[in-house]
């Protein structure tokens, strides 16, 4: 791994190991079949549980796979500003599809959103303009500036979900990673709770 790989995607160890894909009957009764996931699904939505390690991807309100992931290297709290290791919390859209990842294939995630824009203008870490270009990023759905003390570049990645390793993304095995990336698009919710 890259120095540079370190910054850009905001990952600090190489995460290994192999768990296959947990089927979860949390809301539905039987496991959707593979060939489902090969093509984009409509009314897509990932819903990240972070004291659970786990990620559920949803279309519509049918449970489809159960993965588990690896957080930032500090988990538990939510993320407030670049460097604190904590993986953020709230609702968040993919802005971008990266195949070409030095952590196998990712999705940008919108951090910063208009709440953390709003507590970072509150406690004085963003400027005004900085503020106003997170929001107008975010009712755009574009990519919310990525360089501001709130931090950013996070990012569902691959390169193992066996330990928090990661600088805030959310990491999955490459197996799993890949049939996430694959069922995704551009636009699609993420939702990040405690």
């Amino acid at each position: 791994m890259k120095t540079v790989a370190l910054i850009i995607c905001a990952a600090a160890l190489v995460g290994g190991g192999l768990l296959s894909v947990i089927y979860s009957n949390e809301q539905a009764s039987t496991a959707v079949s593979s060939d489902l996931l090969n093509l984009p699904v409509e009314s897509t939505r990932i819903v990240v549980s972070k004291s659970a390690r786990r990620m559920r991807l949803y279309s519509g309100d049918r449970l489809l796979r159960t993965y588990r992931v690896g957080l930032g290297f500090s988990p538990v709290k939510d993320k407030v500003k670049e460097g604190d290791g904590a993986t953020p919390e709230g609702e968040f859209y993919i802005f971008t599809k990266n195949p070409q990842s030095d952590y196998f294939l990712s999705l940008g995630i919108s951090y910063p959103n208009i709440e953390d824009a709003e507590r970072g203008l509150r406690t004085r870490l963003i400027s005004q303009a900085q503020y106003r270009q997170i929001v107008e990023a975010n009712r755009n759905h574009t990519m919310p500036p990525q360089d501001t003390p709130l931090g950013g570049l996070i990012y569902i990645h691959g390169n193992g979900a066996n330990k928090d390793w990661t600088w805030g993304c959310v990491a999955l095995d490459d197996k799993e990673m890949k049939e996430l990336f694959d069922a995704v698009q551009v636009g699609m919710r993420v939702i990040i709770e405690h």
